[in-house]
């Protein structure tokens, strides 16, 4: 049998949250897989049909082996992306995760973070705490994300999504901006997958789930409640209770 001190412990690791809950960390890695997907597939799309006479994606890189075959993935890394997006969206929403990380943000809070990163001189050391460099890149590639789908929408469908497609005035500028957001969330894995690899335990908790954020819930009530000792009325005396705390 258990215990009692060792089934507290253990009541206290399950009521603690982490860095990284396991839905967090379960949708990273189905996100990382849905635009390793994409992206790839994506080039194999573009090279059919390019919009810079100076830029082809050599085959190794890319996913399919015709254009057909490419458009079968892309569609397939498509849905997955959306309705994960959907999931994560609504999951930091409904936690408070996104209120919580991602703000306040100032730019002067901005531009101090960037400057330290210029010198070379930003921490790492608290993985709980996002710098502002990090809110804006996150900030910035959850609203790509959103443009990169809607005008996904518009160039697979330009009929019935006649709405969005509009937005953007041509065919041909909504593959611009197609492809543009694609080269910002490029860029973004770039840094993103640096950092990575600079601060390994930055992975590490996106594997494991991180450092735990709460005190255990029961550390107050853990504390020795005063006693109170009964004391015999003699008579002829006036006795009050006697108070012991322990320390």
């Amino acid at each position: 049998m258990p215990s009692k001190a060792q089934a507290t412990a253990s009541a206290n690791r399950a009521l603690s949250r982490r860095l990284h809950p396991w839905p967090v960390r379960i949708m990273h890695w189905i996100n990382a897989l849905a635009i390793f997907i994409m992206i790839g597939s994506g080039w194999k799309i573009y090279n059919d049909d390019i919009l810079f006479s100076f830029l082809r994606f050599p085959d190794a890189i890319v996913i399919g082996k015709w254009a057909q075959y490419g458009l079968q993935w892309h569609f397939f890394g498509m849905w997955i992306l959306v309705l994960n997006g959907i999931a994560y969206l609504c999951y930091g929403i409904i936690t408070g995760r996104f209120w919580q990380k991602l703000f306040p943000i100032s730019p002067r809070e901005v531009f101090v973070t960037v400057g330290e990163a210029l010198r070379f001189r930003l921490r790492h050391d608290d993985l709980t705490h996002y710098n502002a460099v990090q809110k804006v890149l996150y900030l910035g590639v959850m609203a790509v994300g959103v443009l990169i789908v809607i005008s996904g929408l518009a160039l697979w469908k330009p009929v019935q999504f006649s709405e969005l497609a509009n937005l953007f005035g041509s065919f041909q500028n909504i593959r611009l901006v197609h492809f543009l957001c694609m080269a910002a969330i490029v860029a973004f894995i770039v840094v993103h997958v640096s950092l990575a690899l600079l601060v390994p335990q930055s992975l590490l908790a996106m594997l494991t789930g991180g450092p735990l954020l709460d005190k255990p819930r029961d550390a107050a009530r853990s504390a020795p409640a005063p006693t109170v000792t009964e004391i015999k009325n003699i008579p002829g005396v006036k006795t009050v209770p006697e108070i012991e705390t322990s320390h």
